[in-house]
């Protein structure tokens, strides 16, 4: 075994690298040695985060691509092969919520629209499943890997509100489940899937929810603080550290887990 949280040599690619959770991966990996391909559909963007990474003395590139668009997908490959080789790595941290999908205000449940909670799923399902097939099959020609999904404590405690996006991340939890599974017994026993399943982070998406224009917390901010026992939201960064060890081989019999990264929000029973 090599060092275990030492990525040198191996090329990862990062979903959704473009944004605050994906991108603190992203940095996370390129620091452990990794050479880190940013996926996300802003091309500036994902030229601006391997940029600042380069610039910090790691290796990166951007490789602009929609995770629901498969020719995209696959230019994408083979951009990355071209960079750096192989594929070792995928971390599917593209997702997120769509506020027509969440039953809140004049939203209830029988309003629901079926497009609003189509687009959640494909979003967050769809956009794991399409990357995972595309990238993972060069593993399946080395007989090794690493996928890394995005679960969330929405799959494993359902919450008020946002119905469309706790359903389609329970569906990862599964789906990591299914293929950590499939891939070992009939394509290669080196590739191995784990999820990651954070508690609560303020990123673009949720900040309004969670906190106020002078930075105090709202109502639903202050009843998940109140609800993590270590008392506050989570760092982007503090997920980069679990995301090095399931990429790395200090992990290499570890398959089929969602780890939770919760501030303990998941063993509290608010009791």
């Amino acid at each position: 075994m090599t060092h275990p949280f030492s990525l040198e040599g191996r090329t990862a690619v990062v979903t959704g690298g473009t944004g605050v959770l994906g991108g603190a991966m992203a940095r996370g990996l390129a620091a452990a040695g990794a050479r880190v391909g940013i996926l996300g559909r802003r091309a500036a963007r994902a030229t601006e985060v391997a940029g600042e990474i380069e610039e910090t003395g790691g290796s990166a590139f951007a490789i602009p691509a929609d995770v629901l668009d498969r020719d995209s997908l696959l230019r994408a490959r083979a951009e990355t092969l071209n960079q750096g080789g192989t594929v070792d790595i995928l971390v599917n941290a593209a997702g997120g919520n769509v506020p027509e999908a969440t039953v809140f205000g004049d939203i209830s449940f029988f309003g629901l629209s079926r497009e609003a909670f189509d687009q959640v799923v494909g979003l967050n399902l769809t956009g794991t499943l399409l990357p995972t097939q595309v990238f993972t099959e060069p593993m399946a020609g080395q007989g090794r890997g690493s996928i890394i999904n995005i679960s969330s404590m929405a799959a494993q405690q359902p919450l008020t509100r946002v119905m469309g996006y706790a359903a389609a991340k329970a569906a990862i939890d599964n789906f990591t489940r299914w293929l950590s599974v499939e891939l070992a017994l009939n394509h290669a026993p080196g590739i191995r899937v784990n999820a990651i399943a954070p508690g609560f982070f303020v990123g673009e998406q949720n900040r309004a929810l969670l906190m106020e224009p002078d930075g105090s917390l709202t109502a639903r901010g202050q009843q998940i603080v109140d609800h993590t026992p270590m008392g506050r939201f989570g760092e982007p960064d503090e997920l980069a550290g679990i995301a090095v060890w399931l990429a790395g081989d200090g992990s290499r019999f570890v398959t089929g887990t969602v780890i939770p990264v919760d501030g303990g929000f998941s063993a509290y029973s608010g009791v």
